[in-house]
């Protein structure tokens, strides 16, 4: 059967139609996909791992994250993330994630519940008591008022307000060993 030129145009543009419709509807599963940030609420943050500061999106619904992803908008990732970054959803929504306080007693062998309440009562009571067995009022004839029993390391997840807020508290305290984790 002799076919034209116009007629081999025809047939090709007809193929290459269905192909690309075909292909798409088995993308697709034939239906519309619902877009699953419908009725979502947006806010931004920045990326808690490293010292640079990358702009975040999180979409959440109900008091739950829904999604995380790069800001275009922020002028240091502009919209792209790292590794870390992009599995940062997976620290907030993760069925194995602690949400209370456990404890296990000095040799015991089971960890038990504890309220957060008895938690930072506990963990006032040893830094206070820790402070006071390793505080140095003077060295010689000179005023240091240090402890050398306590450290402190901030890390890239504190914002700058909460860095000064540790490091002014961990002062008080008369800690010397004072660092944080982008100048390690």
């Amino acid at each position: 059967m002799p076919i034209s030129r116009r007629d081999l145009l025809k047939l090709s543009g007809v193929t290459a139609a269905g192909a690309f419709l075909g292909g798409v509807s088995f993308l697709t599963g034939c239906k519309s996909v619902p877009n699953k940030l419908q009725g979502t609420r947006e806010s931004t943050t920045i990326c808690p791992y490293c010292g640079v500061g990358c702009g975040l999106i999180v979409s959440t619904r109900n008091g739950k994250i829904v999604n995380i992803e790069g800001d275009p908008d922020h002028p240091i990732n502009q919209g792209s993330l790292c590794s870390k970054g992009s599995a940062l959803y997976q620290v907030g929504v993760n069925q194995r994630r602690l949400d209370k306080v456990l404890y296990r007693r000095p040799f015991g062998d089971k960890w038990e519940e504890l309220s957060w309440d008895d938690a930072v009562k506990m963990i006032a009571q040893r830094v206070k008591a820790t402070r006071d067995a390793t505080f140095v009022e003077k060295e010689g004839n000179v005023t240091v008022n240090r402890t050398g029993g306590i450290a402190s390391l901030g890390g890239a997840a504190l914002d700058n307000e909460e860095c000064y807020a540790l490091s002014k508290f961990m002062r008080v305290l008369g800690v010397t060993y004072l660092e944080h984790q982008a100048r390690i």
